[in-house]
């Protein structure tokens, strides 16, 4: 785990607000959108959100903020729920900006008669000429003076259906020559014949963003409504709001998102993959989201570490990738069962090992003391990677070749004496004699060797289909590069090897396990693995490969 690290901005004001008694406890909240499936950014909001009041008195609602009603889909509602619960937090309450749509209209019709809200009648093209700029003030609308009279009867007539979309709106009457232009009239109400996930066809008025969020937090007395830097100019509009209204004084605070190179985390872009076919789904492990990241095999624990680590702040910055894979590669070394899979098979066969086989047993994890061991079947002919033998090696190889020794992985020193091959040329098979004095934990041959190979029984092998994933995009920022992001995808993003050969405890893997493959990186079985048919995902290799190819350029 991360060192103890000093309190962030937040903390700081929480600390603060409860120590002069502004409050006995805080309330936050998580309210996503259900318009698609949670990412490694929403990682970050839900450990801080969560976190603050797993930290201080309080409690986390969660909330949907499902005002509209063309993106959103139960499906997406049941996806965050599951995100949430596997990051391994609970909320107190799980809330629907669509619970409060009645109390939102009586608040919207309370404006109108406190005469801070108007109906106006102008297209969205009008109303954006009439906004002025940041260096020009706006001009009211010609509909800004009607009546509250008029004013209440045409929006009780917008919610009774009597108009079509986008013909009219309700707007806050504020300063259309106001500093802020999220202040000049902003809309509060639009029209929008569409069937709601939960409402169904109820309404056909829907709140905005502003006249939504703020009025949920303080229905729900949050205390700290914590969101990212692009709601900065919102926060004039969300106290005014709440001032008018004279409701509970929510107050809203404002952090730095992160974003992570090589990585697309607009919700938009994510769904032209997964619509484009670029990718298998919302869940594909080379996606962002954290359904992604799960079938790739990272942990809770190493998402929580990585937004640990890259903190709190009030200004943006790039966070590199690198340290997200650092992250799981550090929890994974700790708790994933070491295996042997060879994934390029060469044949080895030992003439002299008369035995019909043995069984050697091996560590499951020599960081777990209490880990226990696996039983490994041992017999005369083996598969070894191909790479790991060289007919003409050269100095300082320390692999298999011709006269040399190398160490089978918990098993016997063996040395190549014969090189077997076919017709064309090809290397068919390698013919070498064992120690017998060298069995690993017993060896009393007196021999050392540099090299150690991982290995599987012939007889004893199990088929597997293995997925080796990098990441998406070739180039850091595939946003801010020219033309369209989709022309930076890296081609080598997933290669498949459709026939490993793993040693046969891997028959009971199961989906909740994660394994180190010896010498290859770290492993996850596939949901779609089924009996016969083993498949798995490459979580991240033993080292950082990226790093190492910035340093050859």
């Amino acid at each position: 785990m991360s060192e103890e690290r000093s309190l962030n901005f937040l903390e700081e004001i929480i600390e603060e607000d409860l120590k002069n008694g502004k409050y006995k406890s805080i309330v936050t909240r998580f309210p996503p959108e259900p318009n698609g499936y949670l990412h490694i950014g929403h990682a970050s909001s839900i450990c801080l959100n969560f976190g603050l009041t797993q930290k201080y008195p309080g409690y986390t609602n969660l909330r949907f903020d499902d005002t509209n009603p063309v993106t959103e889909e139960t499906e997406y509602v049941e996806s965050i729920k599951e995100d949430v619960k596997w990051l391994g937090f609970e909320w107190k309450h799980e809330r629907f900006a669509s619970d409060y749509f009645d109390t939102l209209y009586e608040y919207a019709l309370k404006l109108i008669d406190k005469g801070l809200a108007y109906v106006d009648d102008s297209t969205a093209e009008e109303m954006a000429v009439m906004k002025g700029s940041p260096t020009e003030p706006g001009k009211d609308s010609i509909y800004r003076d009607r009546t509250i009279a008029e004013n209440r009867d045409l929006f009780v007539r917008m919610k009774n259906g009597e108009y079509p979309d986008g013909s009219r709106t309700l707007r806050a009457k504020i300063d259309m020559a106001h500093i802020n232009m999220l202040m000049r009239d902003p809309i509060l109400y639009r029209i929008k014949h569409a069937h709601h996930h939960r409402t169904g066809d109820k309404w056909c008025i829907y709140p905005m963003y502003d006249f939504a969020h703020g009025q949920s937090d303080s229905i729900e007395e949050i205390t700290h409504s914590i969101c990212t830097l692009e709601f900065v100019p919102h926060r004039e509009l969300y106290d005014w709001l709440i001032e008018k209204l004279e409701i509970y004084p929510s107050r809203q605070y404002e952090f730095a998102r992160r974003n992570i190179n090589y990585t697309v985390t607009s919700k938009r872009k994510l769904l032209q993959l997964v619509n484009e076919n670029h990718v298998t789904g919302w869940d594909d492990p080379r996606m962002p989201t954290i359904s992604g990241l799960r079938r790739r095999g990272y942990t809770p624990d190493s998402i929580r570490e990585f937004c640990d680590r890259i903190g709190v702040a009030k200004r943006e910055n790039m966070v590199d990738v690198g340290l997200l894979e650092f992250c799981v590669r550090e929890h994974l070394n700790r708790i994933a069962l070491r295996r042997m899979v060879v994934f390029d098979p060469l044949k080895v066969v030992i003439t002299n090992y008369t035995g019909e086989e043995e069984i050697l047993h091996s560590e499951n994890n020599p960081e777990d003391e209490k880990g226990g061991t696996r039983e490994i079947p041992f017999s005369a002919e083996l598969y070894i990677e191909k790479e790991d033998f060289m007919e003409n090696p050269p100095k300082k190889y320390f692999r298999l070749a011709p006269g040399q020794m190398v160490r089978l992985k918990s098993a016997y020193i063996i040395k190549c004496d014969e090189v077997i091959k076919d017709a064309a040329g090809t290397i068919a098979e390698v013919r070498c004699t064992y120690i017998p004095e060298s069995k690993s934990g017993s060896d009393t041959s007196g021999i050392n060797v540099k090299g150690t190979l991982h290995w599987v029984s012939v007889k004893h092998a199990i088929n597997a289909e293995v997925r080796l994933y990098d990441r998406l995009f070739k180039v850091e920022d595939p946003t801010d590069e020219e033309g369209d992001f989709k022309e930076y995808l890296n081609p080598g993003s997933l290669e498949i090897l459709s026939t490993a050969y793993a040693e046969p405890v891997l028959k009971n893997a199961t989906l909740e396990e994660r394994y180190q493959f010896i010498r290859k990186g770290y492993f996850v079985l596939d949901k779609e693995s089924a009996p016969g048919k083993l498949v798995f995902n490459k979580t991240v290799g033993l080292k950082d490969a990226w790093a190492k190819e910035v340093k050859k350029s």
